[in-house]
């Protein structure tokens, strides 16, 4: 056999190639289930099996250890992109300097081959990249010793670890960045937006009991409705332990529920007046049939509203309401609300309204009305600077101005005959020959037609009216004589507006808020939870809201939230022009009988515009809140 062609010296039976083959196949899947993550595929020649959950090639299924065949199975293509084996389950693992490799939560780390390794980084580039130490070329001794190699260290030279390097960035870029507890905290908020809106009721709700706001004694009945005539206030400690043991606390509640009102009927309510026939309806109305009744009453009530207005205008009232069965006025004293005028607001107003105001000579301004109008202007230029756009080039050719002037002057004819046609729109049924046989509107049908976008406003939100000025005076004499302020038929008629003040003036009574404390219990997650509430109802005014919360402030230890319902037609009350948003505070209306704090609040412009607050909460003597 020596001298017999083709003999190897080195020829082996074939079991013991068998025996090679397979002791080879179980040390690469050693490999691949290592700690260290050394090698990452099978030998090129090799037709066994491949190592457990790799990729034959990218992209393509994982290897499954029970229905692989044992021939023509294709190694793992070693320059596969890291996106085909990443996985964010596992710790990466970080391949230090030394050759060690620790796991960690984050991404994989890439470091730089030291200087005893560059022969072997050859080696591994050499032989197909890292972790694949089977090559063709090496006999099964070579084959071995890679295998048992225990520190592989990662090259960046090479250009598949260029490309891998590039995925790890990737994958940092899209993990979701690691933000410091400190930068998450949200701002202190101490205030929230002053609410020019009147509130029908309040619902307060706390973790802490609010038993102690209602029942009070009679000493401290007293001394609140004192405190209140007086404008006296009591400092109150940053946390009250014992709310209904504090006096001071409880004194100071029920001076934050009063309030004076102007004409009052202990056997109706006067309040809200609008869309209110059903609460009217049924009730002892003496004046109803008694002209001389409805004249006296109406004296009375013009001789609270003057002493409304001057106490007003000398800023010894901040504000008052005036609700009639119509519409709302709001008049604020010079000071508040961003302006150093007096102002006064009306919603919502009819088109007859406004006529018998400007014929009163009273000038007065539509925001929102002027809003949309501005708005509808800019949409209308922008479109048209689109269209000059799309035709500049037509524009600039010869004669082009004079035609553009020959459109201009033909959309001019076009609007003259269109109001030429208002006027006697109906000429072509004479040419037709048919004016006989259709009825022609008439001439009031015609007119209302003309002024359908003014009466459009009528009752909405956008008919609000302010009035600044010297002409608030004469929206009081105004309002004084006219005839239409009182309801001429209906449950309400002859019942003079209900003014509404959180001062004293002539003819007022004192009233006060009702407060109601329940405890409940309410569900979180599976357990039941104390909750105490506090439900307050009434015409609530600004001040009185601002009050109360200041003082549950304390009392609850910085943690409770309030709902608000709001009266609908008040709610538009909050819109400021653009001159109040930027007026300064000129004008210093302390000395009105409000507290401090309140008056600091009223005097910013509000920033709810047409919408008012409906959700207060307060979280760790911050404020959050919904409109």
């Amino acid at each position: 056999m020596s001298q017999q062609a083709g003999y190897s010296p080195n020829f082996k039976r074939p079991a013991e190639i068998m025996r090679m083959r397979r002791k080879r196949a179980r040390s690469a899947a050693d490999v691949f289930r290592s700690p260290t993550g050394q090698g990452s595929g099978g030998s090129p020649g090799q037709s066994g099996s491949s190592p457990v959950c790799v990729r034959p090639f990218s992209p393509g299924p994982l290897f499954n250890s029970q229905n692989r065949s044992g021939g023509g199975i294709k190694r793992r293509n070693p320059f596969a992109n890291i996106e085909n084996t990443y996985s964010p389950k596992k710790k990466p693992l970080i391949y230090n300097d030394d050759g060690n490799t620790e796991a960690t939560d984050g991404h994989r780390v890439l470091t730089e081959p030291t200087e005893k390794d560059g022969d072997e980084d050859k080696s591994t580039k050499r032989h197909g990249g890292p972790g694949f130490p089977f090559s063709a070329g090496l006999t099964v001794a070579e084959q071995q010793e890679n295998l048992n190699k225990k520190d592989i260290t990662l090259s960046e030279d090479d250009s598949v670890f260029e490309e891998e390097e590039g995925d790890v960035q990737g994958l940092l870029m899209k993990s979701p960045p690691t933000v410091s507890s400190a930068s998450v905290v949200p701002p202190v908020r101490m205030e929230y937006p002053a609410d020019w809106s009147l509130k029908t009721r309040l619902l307060f709700t706390s973790p802490l009991p609010l038993s102690w706001a209602e029942q009070p004694k009679a000493q401290e009945e007293a001394a609140g409705l004192v405190q209140h005539c007086r404008a006296q206030f009591s400092a109150l400690p940053h946390s009250v332990q014992d709310p209904r043991s504090c006096s001071e606390l409880r004194r100071a509640f029920q001076q934050s529920l009063v309030y004076w009102q102007h004409p009052s009927l202990p056997w109706m309510s006067l309040f809200p007046r609008i869309n209110a026939e059903r609460s009217f309806a049924g009730k002892n109305a003496p004046w109803a049939q008694d002209t001389a009744l409805q004249q006296s009453l109406m004296n009375e009530w013009s001789v609270s509203l003057s002493s409304l207005y001057s106490l007003l205008k000398a800023r010894l009232c901040p504000y008052f309401y005036l609700c009639s069965y119509q519409f709302t006025a709001l008049f604020r004293a010079a000071g508040l609300g961003g302006s150093s005028n007096i102002t006064a607001s009306i919603s919502p107003t009819t088109r007859g309204l406004r006529e018998a105001m400007k014929a009163e000579g009273i000038e007065f301004s539509l925001p929102l009305a002027e809003e949309r109008k501005k708005h509808k202007n800019q949409r209308d230029l922008s479109v048209d600077h689109g269209e000059e756009g799309e035709h500049k080039e037509k524009a600039e050719e010869p004669g082009e101005p004079e035609r553009s002037k020959a459109n201009a002057g033909e959309e001019e004819e076009n609007d003259a005959r269109s109001d030429d046609e208002d006027d006697d729109g109906f000429s072509w049924l004479e040419e037709m020959g048919v004016q006989d046989k259709i009825k022609k509107p008439d001439s009031i049908t015609i007119q209302l037609r003309k002024e359908g976008r003014t009466t459009s406003l009528d009752h909405k939100p956008e008919s609000v009216a302010q009035v600044e000025g010297s002409h608030t005076f004469t929206l009081i004499n105004f309002l004084i004589n006219c005839k239409s302020l009182v309801a001429s038929a209906g449950s309400q008629a002859g019942l003079p507006p209900t003014l509404l003040a959180p001062v004293a003036f002539r003819g007022a009574t004192t009233h006060t808020l009702k407060a109601r404390s329940v405890n409940v219990k309410s569900q979180v997650g599976s357990s039941f939870q104390n909750i105490s509430s506090l439900e307050i109802t009434g015409p609530v005014l600004p001040s009185s809201l601002h009050a109360i919360t200041t003082l549950l402030r304390p009392a609850q230890k910085g943690n409770f939230s309030a709902t608000l319902y709001t009266h609908a037609p008040t709610a538009v009350m909050n819109v400021t022009t653009a001159e109040q948003q930027g007026a300064e505070d000129s004008v210093d209306p302390s000395g009105c009988g409000l507290h401090p704090a309140s008056i600091r609040q009223l005097q910013q412009p509000s920033s709810l515009g047409k919408t008012g607050l409906t959700h207060i909460s307060m979280n760790d003597y911050s404020y959050s809140w919904k409109s």
